[in-house]
């Protein structure tokens, strides 16, 4: 049994996906839209009417849609992530006081 960790897990870096991963999530983003493209253009010849020229009017706009949303990425941010600053602080033991007088641990001489 899989249990969730008793305290909450924080991010230790704000440092965006690598530029290998944000290139492929966009390559996906463009592979699907053309996908989409071809399946309007496969569609326009075997219906009739007026889904028939929808369907070609989609399949001339999605080259346009689907550049924009693959480019679509890697903006610069324009401000720095918030610093995590815990809850609780560590802090120290308090230290011994110094109002008693110190006791002699050896025997008198």
């Amino acid at each position: 049994m899989h249990q969730k960790p008793a305290k909450p897990v924080f991010r230790i870096t704000a440092a965006p996906k690598s530029l290998k991963a944000d290139v492929r999530s966009r390559e996906v983003r463009y592979l699907i839209s053309m996908g989409v493209r071809t399946v309007c253009f496969v569609a326009a010849f075997v219906t009739q009417g007026i889904v028939r020229w929808l369907l070609i009017v989609a399949a001339f706009l999605l080259p346009y849609i689907a550049v924009v949303i693959a480019n679509a990425g890697r903006e610069r941010r324009s401000e720095a992530p918030a610093a995590y600053i815990p809850e609780h602080g560590r802090e120290l033991p308090a230290g011994p006081t110094h109002d008693a007088p110190p006791q002699n641990t050896r025997g008198a001489v």
